[in-house]
């Protein structure tokens, strides 16, 4: 059924029309509306006939103390189909509705602070954002279809329950900024090292103990003294360990290198000493064996002893035989 406008309706959207602004610092020259107080916790429907708005904020004042925040996003939501940007961050929202996935323009949406685990199906048609903040909420699981937004610079998961990044994550190939403050990370995937354009990965306050072998390779990451110098801390760092992490990507690849190579050094060594030990024994057993040999040949021992002792048994049972029968011969003579 078509929208029955009434002299209501209509004021309401001449009002909100007055409302917007272009000179925003953050967004100079886009045609902004921002809804404050008593607006988020009943969005006017006028809102959503607004069609040439292109930054929308539906994010709480501080100031409010957050009394009136938004407790869901709005079916109609997809009407405003020239959103380029939308921030949703510190409401009450537990889910973002399938309508998201139409503002097929969005360059910008920011959801932080909110009760998010799960993203909607369809979330990857926004192949034009760009920037997309998902800081402080509930996400145990790295939204998958994220990976298949070839065009997102900028990814914010920070204060998260994550435990494992998938490989897949490389596919981000324009992706320069990556935060992961305040998760349960126990290891990076390798293909982390392929994302070579990466110059800000915050991975500080996880559970990760060694960095992947070719971790060296990120060579475009600040790890000065500026703000980005913290971004491994609050791990339970091993290999390598912090203060070698803090030096740089240099310091880190030589790191991984040196303990590589003393890893395979240890190994051959060890081989070679197993190698030799083997040989010794080989020797040795060889050794025992010809002694064995020639004891058997000499009759010292063996087979050889024993049929010599037997051949000498069997020649002094027949002499005595012979004997016998001598002595036996000579008593015979006597007798007669």
């Amino acid at each position: 059924m078509a929208h029955i406008y009434t002299p209501r309706s209509l004021s309401d959207i001449r009002e909100l029309r007055m409302r917007i602004e272009t000179e925003d610092p953050l967004f100079y020259g886009l045609k902004k509306l921002k809804m404050r107080g008593r607006d988020l916790a009943n969005i006017p429907p006028a809102l959503f006939h607004l069609q040439e708005l292109e930054v929308l904020d539906l994010s709480p004042e501080r100031e409010s103390c957050l009394t009136f925040r938004l407790m869901f996003v709005p079916r109609t939501i997809c009407k405003l189909v020239n959103l380029k940007v939308l921030v949703l961050d510190t409401n009450e929202l537990d889910e973002i509705p399938l309508e998201v996935t139409k503002l097929i323009n969005i360059e910008r949406l920011a959801l932080s602070n909110n009760q998010l685990s799960w993203l909607p199906e369809g979330f990857n048609k926004l192949k034009k954002l760009k920037s997309l903040h998902l800081a402080n909420n509930e996400f145990e699981e790295f939204p998958m279809q994220l990976c298949e937004i070839d065009g997102l610079e900028f990814l914010d998961l920070c204060d998260n329950k994550l435990h494992v990044l998938p490989a897949e994550i490389s596919r981000l190939s324009e992706l320069h900024t990556l935060l992961l403050f305040f998760n349960r990370l126990e290891a990076l995937p390798e293909t982390i090292c392929e994302m070579t354009y990466l110059n800000c990965l915050w991975i500080g306050n996880n559970l990760i103990k060694q960095l992947p072998r070719a971790f060296g390779n990120l060579k475009y990451l600040d790890w000065g003294v500026r703000y980005t110098s913290s971004t491994l801390d609050g791990n339970p760092l091993v290999s390598p360990p912090i203060e070698i992490c803090r030096m740089g990507p240099g310091a880190i690849e030589k790191y991984l290198n040196s303990s590589r190579g003393d890893i395979t050094s240890r190994n051959s060594n060890k081989s070679l000493v197993n190698g030799g030990q083997r040989r010794d024994d080989e020797e040795s057993d060889r050794g025992q064996s010809r002694n064995s040999r020639s004891k058997y040949e000499n009759g010292d021992g063996g087979g050889k002893k024993r049929t010599g002792n037997t051949r000498d048994n069997r020649k002094s049972t027949r002499a005595r035989r012979e004997r016998n029968i001598q002595l036996q011969d000579y008593s015979d003579e006597d007798d007669k």
